[in-house]
């Protein structure tokens, strides 16, 4: 507690600073006050001068702190420069999964210099896999893109990435069952510092984020990703945690799962920490019953009555099983409804009509009796 820790920010064009202001170690976090300072690399706390808190006024902020619990594993691009009584009374409610870098001082200043419009980092790119292949003109480098972030990933060669994007340092990637190729070649990226890969397979023992080649990842985030893959992995950068590396791997899965759920749009639920597993199986098996009675009842001539009963059903099984242990929460709820829509959509697709009014019958009779 107290230590004042500084790091380049690239939405800053120069160094900021953060203090911290409370450890838990047993949720592993570090509760992290961000200052209102910026300028060129201090080598102690002298250097920052009368430093304040950086108190957010942009949007709807309402002059509250930029205060935050982080993962308590310090990044290695950070540095300790020395400490500062605290200059903050109180904990965090508020909760991240990557440190700050100064981007939060970055929207304040866009924000206080009359600009109503959203801060947005002219270093970083967003888009699908379509998007980005429609985008790029082979032989043509975008060394000012360093962030990149590729979505809605079906199929996409690693070394796509590598040679027009050779700056980056921050990379995610990710889709739902999606295939990425080549991915060693990522071990190309001398710069990286983040590597987010999420619901993507293809990828092997072989394909390896090697820290030789990238000696400045900081940061590896892998979910839903073959099962070699995620130990080799975790066996390459473990040893780094110490360093200042945050590991997440989570979700492997070996070929034979990623067969049988193709088609399953809970599957995510599977080793989702607060859904036991019972109840995981318990709720696919009501997926599975809700989609068979929804097509038989589509296909069973004009008059689709029961299919608003076929909706109570469902929100009546989920009820009885948030019940025992209460795991349905906003996200399970939204994933619950998309699996509603999944449904119907294939029902859609098999029968070739237009199921809009079955599709507004189901989910009304999930509303009518849901209790999550």
């Amino acid at each position: 507690m107290g230590d004042v820790v500084t790091v380049y920010s690239d939405a800053l064009g120069g160094w900021t600073a953060s203090q911290i202001t409370g450890i838990d170690p047993a949720a592993k976090c570090a509760a992290v006050l961000e200052l209102d300072w910026s300028g060129p690399e201090p080598v102690a706390v002298a250097d920052l001068g009368d430093v304040q808190p950086l108190r957010l006024t942009h949007h709807s902020w309402g002059g509250k702190l930029s205060h935050c619990n982080q993962p308590w594993v310090l990044p290695r691009s950070f540095t300790v420069i020395g400490s500062l009584p605290s200059l903050v009374v109180g904990s965090s409610c508020s909760y991240a999964s990557v440190w700050g870098r100064g981007e939060q001082l970055a929207r304040q200043r866009h924000w206080d210099s009359g600009n109503r419009k959203d801060w947005n980092a002219p270093y970083a790119l967003t888009c699908t896999a379509d998007e980005l292949a429609d985008e790029h003109t082979p032989g043509v480098v975008r060394a000012g893109v360093i962030h990149l972030t590729v979505r809605g990933i079906t199929q996409l060669d690693c070394a796509r990435i590598v040679a027009p994007f050779p700056n980056l340092t921050r990379l995610s990637l990710s889709g739902k069952l999606g295939s990425l190729t080549s991915a060693a070649a990522l071990n190309k990226l001398p710069r990286l510092q983040a590597l987010t890969i999420s619901e993507l397979f293809g990828m092997d023992a072989s394909d390896c984020l090697l820290p030789r080649h990238v000696p400045e990842v900081e940061e590896v985030s892998l979910y839903g990703i073959p099962a070699d893959y995620a130990t080799a992995m975790r066996k390459a950068w473990r040893p780094h945690v110490r360093h200042g590396v945050q590991l997440d791997v989570r979700g492997a899965r070996k070929p034979e799962w990623v067969a049988a759920n193709a088609s399953n749009p809970l599957r995510d639920w599977d080793g989702r920490e607060h859904i036991p597993r019972t109840g995981y199986r318990k709720a696919i098996a009501q997926y599975k019953a809700t989609r068979d009675a929804f097509l038989t009842e589509v296909t069973g001539g004009e008059d689709h009555g029961n299919i608003a009963e076929i909706g109570r059903a469902f929100s009546a099984a989920f009820n009885t099983l948030d019940s025992r242990t209460s795991f349905i929460e906003t996200v399970e709820r939204e994933e619950l409804f998309e699996a509603l829509d999944f449904l119907v959509d294939e029902a859609q697709t098999a029968t070739g009509c237009d199921l809009t009014a079955a599709r507004a019958a189901l989910i009304e009779g999930v509303g009518c009796g849901r209790d999550w």
